[in-house]
């Protein structure tokens, strides 16, 4: 998966944004987004922005789960007690694949240059690994970013760098609006991406 993590402001400013990749199932960490999707990503969240603001008043908890969706790609939010919100866009694409070469002309509904999630039973196998793992366990992501493991693995990933970012806050120099330029926090936001996601 690829991921693009942004933190956005109490006036909707963005104050920190991230790319990258899965660190589980072999991948090396780095975000495989199209050219396409990287330009767009941050009007993707931009626009998650209205939902949170709606379910944040439904839900009294602060991870939100998964809020919106845009073709492949899917925003998952975390809101801070002072309306700070992380806000989380991954885009699934099966392992050991390459990009398809369907074109957005020829199917609408798919974001280029990825085919449509489809969901394949796993060799039996796996199955048998996968059910004597223990349920902690995140090293065993699936590519389903909506499964129960996922959106745990989000949580902690969320939780994580909810820490890093009210120690970062702290800072006497630091104001919750401003933007954090730490190289601390990034490498800590980097950490937790390789340790969770």
């Amino acid at each position: 998966m690829s991921y693009y993590f942004c933190i956005v402001g109490t006036k909707d400013n963005p104050l920190f944004e991230l790319e990258f990749g899965t660190s589980k199932q072999g991948g090396d960490g780095i975000a495989r987004f199209p050219t396409e999707a990287r330009q767009l990503n941050p009007f993707i969240v931009h626009a998650s922005l209205d939902i949170v603001e709606e379910v944040q008043w439904l839900n009294s908890q602060m991870y939100l789960k998964r809020v919106d969706h845009f073709a492949s790609s899917h925003v998952s939010c975390f809101l801070t007690p002072t309306s700070v919100k992380f806000m989380l866009l991954h885009l699934p694409h099966p392992p050991n694949t390459a990009p398809s070469t369907v074109s957005a002309s020829q199917n609408p509904n798919v974001f280029p240059p990825f085919g449509p999630y489809t969901t394949t039973t796993p060799p039996s196998s796996l199955l048998r690994a996968s059910t004597s793992s223990s349920t902690g366990n995140t090293a065993a992501i699936p590519n389903n970013p909506t499964s129960p493991q996922a959106e745990e693995a989000l949580r902690l990933f969320f939780t994580e760098v909810y820490e890093a970012w009210v120690k970062a806050v702290m800072n006497p120099f630091q104001s919750i609006n401003k933007t954090l330029g730490s190289p601390v926090f990034k490498a800590r936001v980097v950490t937790a991406g390789r340790k969770f996601l």
